[in-house]
């Protein structure tokens, strides 16, 4: 068991309340009077989630997106959200692109703190939504005949990545690194597939490591055809893999049950087994090597 893991099953012992879903989930459901409250967290670092020299408004963006992604699972409406911010070099550019891309989505500041560290800056956004259908879609409903789906492709992020890593830009090479700096939450997507889904997560570490997650929390086996897998058209067929592994791309991983049909664009991709020897299957067998990306 890695370390991240390790640490995330010792809280589990202190995350007793129904809403924190056995931290099972990438959300708490909280039901307050009439409403269910949708609450995340999420943090980046620098180096480790956005490269050294980014621009600082692409950071913001991304914080958002990657917390907005989070509801967007649950099918959630956003509501809020509270900064977490780390004093850094270019602190205006920051709030110029946290203006922007709240803007863009909708969704109001409603508060936050701030400290300034030696060390890497790092930086945290709590988001809040408020449900748009009940019950709230979980990792953990996925059932044997059900129907594996994406509703994009995965990789993008990943030549993104690669090409500001390089210090290529999309004048030079022609790569899109948008993906990458600022991906964008399917809200709509998962408010319209809220109702219909067994099981629904966002692909933020990886599609085979979230694939993985899902098949575990719901008891089963998620089998994977990788000739069906949505792939950007730049991406070269001998990184098939590693973009199935790479994470960041932030598109709704859902089940339907048999013979369904989504609501919005998506890709069928697989199906769902009961519980086998393997939690996850691709082109029929146990995949080797890293499945996503883990903290440690």
């Amino acid at each position: 068991m890695s370390g991240e893991a390790a640490f995330i099953a010792a809280l589990r012992g202190l995350a007793s309340h129904p809403a924190a879903r056995g931290l099972a989930d990438d959300c708490a459901v909280l039901e307050v009077g009439g409403e269910t409250l949708i609450l995340t967290h999420d943090m980046m670092i620098e180096g480790v989630h956005w490269l050294a020299g980014q621009d600082p408004a692409d950071v913001a963006w991304k914080l958002l997106a990657t917390n907005l992604s989070d509801l967007a699972a649950k099918g959630a409406e956003p509501i809020g959200v509270l900064l977490g911010y780390s004093l850094a070099a270019n602190d205006a550019r920051f709030a110029e692109g946290l203006g922007a891309a709240l803007a863009h989505f909708g969704v109001p500041l409603l508060g936050g703190d701030t400290v300034r560290n030696p060390g890497p800056q790092a930086l945290g956004l709590t988001a809040l939504g408020r449900a748009c259908y009940r019950p709230v879609p979980s990792r953990s409903g996925a059932r044997p005949g059900d129907a594996v789906w994406i509703t994009g492709p995965v990789g993008a992020a990943m030549l993104g990545f690669e090409a500001l890593s390089a210090g290529d830009s999309a004048a030079d090479t022609g790569t899109d690194t948008t993906a990458y700096r600022r991906p964008v939450p399917r809200l709509a997507e998962g408010r319209a597939l809220a109702p219909l889904v067994s099981a629904m997560m966002d692909v933020s570490d990886g599609l085979l490591l979230d694939a993985r997650r899902m098949a575990e929390a719901s008891g089963v086996t998620i089998t994977l055809d990788p000739a069906a897998i949505p792939l950007p058209p730049a991406l070269p067929p001998q990184r098939a893999r590693d973009a199935m592994a790479w994470g960041d791309d932030y598109e709704l991983l859902f089940t339907l049950a048999a013979g369904a049909e989504p609501p919005c664009c998506a890709h069928r991709i697989g199906s769902v087994l009961p519980c086998g020897p393997a939690p996850l299957l691709l082109g029929g067998a146990a995949p080797d090597g890293p499945l996503g990306f883990e903290h440690c």
